[in-house]
Parts: structure tokens; sequence; C-alpha cells
């Protein structure tokens, strides 16, 4: 099955850009995502860390 697909794609041309494509994409993503979480700010994250168990405490009272 794997030998009948590799053969189908070795048909196409122009396909070796999209493995390309697709590392790109992954990579800069994951850059981005690095770089946002250095650079976010300590009180964000404190505040973004503790919503969970505020909603927990908001729901006990309600």
């Amino acid at each position: 099955m794997l030998k009948f697909v590799k053969n189908h794609m070795e048909s196409i041309t122009g396909i070796e850009i999209y493995p390309i494509i697709s590392l790109l994409i992954f990579f800069i993503f994951f850059v981005a995502l690095f770089w946002w979480v250095v650079t976010a700010k300590k009180d964000y994250i404190k505040t973004v860390s503790n919503m969970p168990l505020d909603n927990q405490n908001n729901n006990n009272i309600s």
C-alpha cells in the first residue's frame, strides 16, 4: 500500500514544495508561541493561571 502511494506521489509535479511549506508553518508557529511565552507579562500569566480556581470558588458561592 505504501509503495502505491509513494509511486503515485512521485508522479505529481510540484509536490515536493508541500513538505517544506508544512515544516515552515510548524516551525514559525512554535517560534512565535515560544516568543509570546518568553515576552508575556508575569501578572498576566498569574491572572490566567488563577482563573480556574476563581471560577470554582464563584460556583460554590452561587
